[in-house]
């Protein structure tokens, strides 16, 4: 360890491992520390006997359930819970076949290690039922979530989604779309409020109604992200996830930086980041002895002084012997919960994957519901979203504290990342990749990429 890294990273969580990839890409030497003794922190998976252990202790698992070793469950810990012996938090993301990750996964070409298969379904909780999700002109036409003049209004308004085109400005109807709200974009199509709600919530994916107030340039593109990436499988929805859950992702980044010459140590206790006269990190020291660095790299758990509290996530994990109602039998699907529809601030997420992605036995599933928490009480708050699943053989309570980084990063040399918000896609975790990613290198990360390798690397 008596070396000097130009980048210490500390913890093996996604994000972490992300970051270690692509800088060993860029041709840093890293160093990659952990605690734990094993790969993916807060994105590894379990399997039966161990979701057992974290939540229920010495209790062990019905047979009914079948073998342990094929459940994979993505686990989310929080290091500093860990160390005190608290039950464990899981979590799961998936990705749009079409988004930054992907694009990531490409330019980096960490596909040769992952295999994909495309999620079923893509769904929105309406007025008390699960509808599929809308996303052209076509589907549009034939949604039970609108009336009959509603429809040819937001037939219009998909037109001119897909129709839009930043270098075109013929396409932009005269809309500046910099200085023009969504709000007022959506009033000139003259929009019902529920259709304002599945398409701000279910397809640009935003968690609340702040959006309608900011330009509408970013809920425009959302909307043409999903649109793209569903078409791009040509599948039920713009999903794709890693065939035996997240925990290949981590590792798949962690093989990256290895082959291109990165380090990686892990069981390393303590991890203490060593700080100079200035505040400025120096190195990392673990078991007496100290490697050298010119950057630290790490997530909350590891520099506590460094980030704030925001907030808390409510999450439930659920075992299952069938789909989730109204979804078309989907073996994996997403539904969204829109905060109006649950008369809460925030948007609400269900998940569900199967044996058809190799995490469960066949003939099993794995639901996830998930919120940011605005109560004291997770098992009442997600009742609406755990209502939709139908009969739940087994349900796991669980809550965490979301964290984000307060220290100036110029003046100590230390990159925090962020703790995982409750959303069920992965565009908000892999935007705060990028942008660490430019604060560390002061490069802009080039993800222009031939995208037709995403379909050729994922299973449809």
């Amino acid at each position: 360890m008596d070396e000097e890294y130009d980048v210490i990273v500390l913890g093996t969580g996604l994000k972490e491992c992300i970051l270690s990839g692509l800088l060993s890409v860029d041709g840093l030497k890293v160093l990659h520390m952990d605690r734990n003794d094993y790969y993916g922190g807060e994105s590894t998976s379990l399997n039966l006997v161990q979701l057992w252990k974290h939540f229920r202790g010495d209790e062990k698992p019905p047979e009914k359930l079948g073998a342990s070793r094929e459940y994979n469950v993505d686990m989310m810990p929080k290091a500093c819970l860990f160390q005190l012996c608290w039950f464990f938090f899981f979590f799961f993301f998936f990705m749009m076949a079409n988004g930054s990750l992907v694009r990531i996964l490409i330019h980096t070409d960490v596909t040769k290690y992952l295999n994909f298969k495309a999620v079923d379904g893509s769904y929105v909780y309406n007025k008390k039922k699960v509808h599929k999700v809308p996303a052209t002109d076509v589907e549009a036409l034939k949604s039970p979530l609108m009336g009959l003049f509603e429809k040819r209004r937001a037939r219009k308004f998909f037109i001119y989604v897909q129709d839009y085109d930043d270098n075109d400005p013929k396409s932009h109807e005269r809309l500046d779309l910099n200085k023009v709200t969504a709000r007022e974009l959506i009033s000139k199509y003259g929009l019902e409020d529920d259709t304002i709600d599945f398409i701000g919530h279910a397809l640009a994916l935003h968690s609340n109604d702040s959006y309608l107030d900011q330009p509408a340039l970013g809920f425009i593109k959302r909307m043409k992200l999903y649109a793209e990436s569903l078409a791009r499988f040509q599948g039920g929805s713009p999903y794709i996830y890693p065939l035996y859950g997240l925990g290949e992702l981590p590792q798949a980044f962690a093989r990256l930086s290895a082959v291109y010459g990165g380090t990686y140590m892990l069981h390393k206790p303590e991890c203490k980041v060593e700080f100079d006269t200035d505040g400025k990190a120096t190195g990392v020291t673990s078991e007496g002895e100290t490697a050298k660095c010119k950057k630290v790299v790490c997530d909350p758990s590891y520099l506590p002084d460094k980030v704030k509290n925001v907030g808390k996530v409510a999450r439930a994990i659920c075992i299952m012997s069938h789909p989730i109602p109204d979804t078309n039998n989907s073996h994996s699907a997403q539904v969204v919960l829109p905060q109006k529809q649950l008369g809460r601030k925030s948007d609400m997420y269900l998940f569900c994957c199967s044996y058809a992605h190799n995490v469960a036995p066949k003939g099993k599933y794995i639901a996830f519901v998930s919120a940011e928490s605005e109560t004291d009480n997770p098992e009442v708050e997600l009742k609406p979203g755990v209502d939709l699943l139908g009969p739940v053989e087994e349900i796991f309570y669980d809550t965490y504290n979301r964290y984000v980084p307060t220290n100036d990063h110029a003046a100590d040399s230390c990159f925090i990342s962020a703790s995982y918000d409750p959303t069920t896609h992965f565009e908000t975790t892999v935007n705060d990749v990028i942008e660490m990613y430019t604060k560390i290198t002061g490069k802009v990360l080039d993800l222009s990429v031939d995208l037709s390798a995403a379909s050729a690397a994922s299973e449809e």
